[in-house]
């Protein structure tokens, strides 16, 4: 058996982000995989070749010259066989087909149900199934083509697209903020009524960062908790207490003047919206055709509601977010 028996390809193609990053962190990061699974990729690549790749040292990732050759002689061949296979997948006909989406029950209604409606009445032919769930589900045992999810992937096994980012608002409904008071700064925060998110692995503690770049953690407390970003919206609407909400289900709240925003100078961690997809699967026409068309009614919406839409990583084969702070990626 040969070398290039051994080589797999999806090697080549971190070997080739690592070289295009000029790192294995901002390849990783590039990818949406996690670093370690880089180190490792490429660790097997040198040892299969039986030569260096890259010189490292604890400022930076350099090619060597074998390095070099590999790359000039392997990445236009590897962008070659990306544009074939696009060709192949490429939408000459009408969709058909069933295509099944998953996401959870408050996505749908904010914002995925009307794409859907859109994309089916332009694919006469294809049938849609649009499958909501607020707990984290299994793409191969429910048979899904994609699930959207929010939040900071933890699963490395899944394949995923980052759609876009989100922020997080801290809000609150009048008649809270009239009786207990607007809180001037997140320590204040202690002192009220925090209505927690169970998805959430730690649901009341909370770290913020101010414009000047100060930072805070703060342990929140309050006997009120909701499942899903829906119901904790509810709550709050009712004055139950206050809470952060990503900037999708807070935004008609507050434009309406049912919820306020607070501390608007100190931001939470944020978290990005991904198109997901199960591991070792072909990612089929009509999935992708789909995630394409909802990306871009996303950002015409964004750009409606926020100004610029927020930026969106790049497909990976083995999506790991940044798993800081970690959290389930469906609780939204």
């Amino acid at each position: 058996m040969g070398i290039a028996d051994r080589i797999d390809l999806n090697g080549l193609l971190i070997f080739a982000a690592v070289a295009d990053a000029g790192g294995f962190t901002a390849a990783a990061d590039r990818l949406g995989i996690a670093k370690a699974k880089v180190s490792i990729e490429i660790g097997r690549l040198e040892t299969q070749l039986g030569i260096s790749l890259f010189s490292r040292t604890t400022r930076r990732v350099a090619l060597t010259e074998a390095g070099h050759t590999l790359y000039a002689e392997c990445v236009p061949r590897l962008r070659g066989i990306e544009e074939a296979l696009a060709q192949l997948g490429s939408p000459s006909a009408e969709l058909n087909g069933t295509l099944r989406i998953g996401c959870t029950v408050d996505h749908a209604v904010q914002s995925l149900g009307r794409v859907v409606a859109e994309f089916a009445a332009r694919h006469p032919l294809l049938q849609i199934e649009l499958r909501t769930s607020d707990q984290i589900v299994d793409l191969v045992e429910e048979g899904l083509d994609v699930s959207f999810r929010m939040g900071w992937l933890r699963d490395s096994s899944m394949r995923a697209l980052k759609l876009s980012d989100f922020a997080q608002y801290i809000v609150a409904s009048p008649d809270y903020l009239a009786r207990a008071g607007q809180p001037q700064h997140p320590a204040e925060l202690a002192r009220h009524e925090w209505v927690a998110l169970t998805l959430l692995p730690t649901p009341l503690t909370w770290s913020f960062t101010h414009a000047d770049g100060e930072s805070c953690c703060v342990r929140t407390r309050g006997h009120l908790r909701a499942d899903s970003a829906a119901a904790l919206r509810a709550l709050l609407e009712g004055g139950a207490g206050i809470s952060a909400l990503d900037q999708f289900s807070a935004r008609p709240a507050i434009d309406s003047g049912r919820l306020v925003r607070v501390l608007s100078a100190w931001t939470p961690p944020g978290g990005g919206l991904y198109a997901v997809y199960a591991p070792g699967r072909h990612q089929p026409a009509h999935a992708r055709q789909f995630v394409d068309f909802y990306r871009r009614r996303l950002h015409q919406r964004l750009d409606e509601c926020f100004g610029a839409p927020p930026s969106a990583g790049a497909s990976n084969d083995d999506g790991e977010a940044p798993s800081r702070p970690a959290r389930p990626a469906n609780s939204r």
